[in-house]
Parts: structure tokens; C-alpha cells; sequence
């Protein structure tokens, strides 16, 4: 009878522990579905800010294409100076 006792505390303990590890793995998983949702969430954010500073730079340029050329001919200059190690 004894045996039998603690043949039962024992599974009673083993489903404790084992429905302790499934709740901690759930909360997990729920954690990182939300962590993965707020990163989608923020990768979309900077594209269409990227998208944004493109169409702004277009049409910047458009409208002022002199200008326009000579930053980009200035930028030029500064980045071989600065790569040509001199």
C-alpha cells in the first residue's frame, strides 16, 4: 500500500513540474511573438521613412538641379581626399 502511496506523490509531483515547464515554455513563446511583432513593426517604420527621404531627396533635386550637382561634385572631391590617404 505504501508503495502504491508514493507511486502517486510521484506522479502528482511529475505533472506539477511538467505543467510548470508547458506554462513557462507558453510564456516564452508569448514573449517572443511579441518581441518579433514589435521588431516587424519598427522594420516598417525605417522603410518607409527610407522611402520618405528618397521621394524628399528626388524631388529636391528636381527642383534645384544645379545646387543638386554641385554637392554631389563637392561630396566627390572630400571622399577621394579622404580616400587617397594624402
Amino acid at each position: 500500500m505504501k508503495a502504491t502511496g508514493n507511486t502517486n506523490r510521484v506522479d502528482e509531483t511529475i505533472g506539477r513540474v511538467k505543467s510548470g515547464a508547458h506554462e513557462a515554455v507558453d510564456k516564452a513563446a508569448d514573449a517572443a511573438t511579441q518581441a518579433a511583432d514589435a521588431i516587424g513593426q519598427k522594420g516598417e517604420h525605417i522603410r518607409n521613412a527610407e522611402q520618405q527621404f528618397v521621394e524628399d531627396c528626388r524631388g529636391y533635386i528636381h527642383q534645384n538641379p544645379v545646387v543638386s550637382l554641385g554637392i554631389a561634385v563637392g561630396v566627390g572631391f572630400l571622399l577621394s581626399r579622404l580616400m587617397s590617404g594624402r
